[in-house]
């Protein structure tokens, strides 16, 4: 949610795709249970921000023609990896990730399961070999964290280097 308001509110032009787990997430995590919901809760600007149904595989985003700066799978499941990382594209997510590896575009990842098998280990290899960035919602803790709004927004300014989008949400390491 945090991604998807700074994105939103620095007007950067945005697809959002939910997938029927992740709309699950937000209701259990977050108490959002519909895109009004939770365009209320990123802020209300999405006038930057288009929605697709995860279930339309034909989408514009599953199209190598249709130009992205990259794409962000936040968070994003094992199962997920797993379909990434064989070609299943068995839904809009799949396939515009499948997309963007093969546009050789930038694939972030944010995994957030713990911990990981020696299955989830080697999908993370094939996709990171496929190009795909891991980026695991691990955050780091020399900006002194006071608030876990602090702790997410350390991973999502990492998602928003990767991406190229200029924000600046943490102190950054001095040395």
């Amino acid at each position: 949610m945090r991604l998807l308001e700074i994105l939103a509110m620095h007007h950067v032009p945005t697809w959002l795709l939910v997938s029927a787990h992740g709309w699950r997430l937000l209701a259990e995590e977050c108490g959002i249970k519909d895109d009004r919901e939770l365009k209320k809760a990123t802020g209300g600007d999405w006038a930057r921000v288009r929605v697709f149904d995860d279930a339309d595989r034909g989408g514009e985003p599953a199209s190598g023609s249709a130009r992205t700066a990259g794409m962000v799978i936040c968070p994003c499941s094992m199962g997920t990896v797993a379909a990434i990382a064989h070609g299943t594209s068995r839904s809009l997510i799949e396939r515009a990730a499948d997309v963007v590896l093969k546009e050789l575009r930038t694939l972030v990842l944010v995994p957030r399961e713990t911990p990981l098998s020696l299955i989830h280990l080697r999908n993370l290899t094939l996709v990171t070999e496929a190009g795909a960035i891991v980026l695991p919602a691990a955050p780091g803790f020399y900006h002194k964290p006071q608030q876990v709004r602090d702790l997410v927004d350390f991973v999502v300014q990492r998602v928003l280097d990767h991406l190229g989008v200029e924000v600046s949400l943490v102190k950054r390491w001095e040395g």
